[in-house]
């Protein structure tokens, strides 16, 4: 998406919270639907026709290029010289035409993991309040145990979802399954040390640099490279050395020294194994082999 264009941008950033969400919200449906009606703004926000009337010339004034009126239809459309304002992610982009709005068809596989919310509501308390958590977690390794945890943030794999914490029983940072969290409760009174905090987690803090490029294997390595966006044919990833094994994993993404896993399930090869020297959750990166066989991060397992 192109940069917003400057003269506008001191302008843009005087607008209210409330302002930027509904100028975000004309500029969405110009952009992607191709137009946007006074009714459109009124239903979405449940505001008054006059209050609509103000957004729209609002708009207008900040990017006379980007939409006219449509008289006979008294319905703004999407000028030939639209140049967005406001910058969205794809995923930003692509979840809110499949939720916010339903104007277009699209379906997303459902999700077999399902937390359960009232915990989860108890997790993101402890995390914004910087609190610890007693807990009732399963593992597959030692079953139901009473945990003491210090979280401070919540993580999505692709699959499920974690939360990112300090074990006071493991005295290190981990990750656990929210899913398997039976009870989740507050300790109010219990500090938290340095130690336990998200800037002494290092593996969090640390960030890897992935370059991606296609499969050797690929027979058409110009197709994976234009599917993933890759400039000179490979893609730079940066990422927290805490998500990278999880990452690799979602996107199977062979990580053996020569390329040997192949077959159709790898589109991706890690073209720079060395930077995941001293990253702990490589047991998820597929066809990773340590550098030296004396890494004790190689294989170590954090996710529970």
């Amino acid at each position: 998406m192109p940069s917003p264009p400057t003269p506008n941008n001191g302008q843009i950033s005087d607008l209210s919270l409330s302002q930027r969400e509904r100028l975000e919200f004309i500029e969405f449906r110009l952009y992607y639907l191709g137009e946007i009606r006074r009714a459109d703004l009124i239903e979405q926000f449940d505001m008054g026709s006059a209050g609509a009337t103000r957004d729209l010339a609002l708009y207008r004034q900040l990017a006379p290029d980007n939409m006219y009126l449509q008289g006979s239809t008294k319905t703004y459309v999407m000028g030939v010289g639209f140049s967005p304002i406001f910058e969205r992610t794809a995923e930003q982009v692509l979840s809110a035409l499949s939720h916010d709005f339903g104007n277009l068809p699209c379906e997303i596989p459902q999700s077999l993991s399902q937390p359960n919310m009232a915990i989860v509501a108890t997790i993101t308390r402890a995390i914004h309040r910087h609190k610890a958590l007693r807990v009732r977690y399963c593992s597959i390794s030692s079953g139901w145990v009473d945990r003491e945890l210090v979280p401070h943030s919540l993580v999505n794999n692709g699959q499920r979802w974690h939360v990112r914490c300090f074990d006071r029983r493991s005295k290190e940072f981990r990750d656990f399954v929210i899913t398997r969290i039976e009870s989740a409760e507050i300790l109010e009174t219990a500090s938290v040390a340095k130690h336990e905090r998200m800037e002494s987690d290092h593996q969090w803090m640390r960030v890897v640099e992935l370059v991606l490029v296609p499969h050797p294997k690929q027979e058409r390595p110009e197709i994976i490279e234009r599917d993933y966006g890759m400039v000179n044919g490979s893609l730079n990833v940066e990422l927290r050395a805490a998500l990278a094994g999880y990452f690799l994993r979602q996107w199977q993404v062979d990580c053996s020294p020569d390329g040997g896993l192949g077959g159709d399930g790898y589109q991706l090869y890690l073209q720079n194994p060395l930077a995941l020297y001293g990253v702990k959750n490589l047991m998820l990166a597929p066809g990773y082999c340590a550098p030296t066989p004396n890494s004790t991060n190689a294989g170590k397992k954090t996710d529970e």
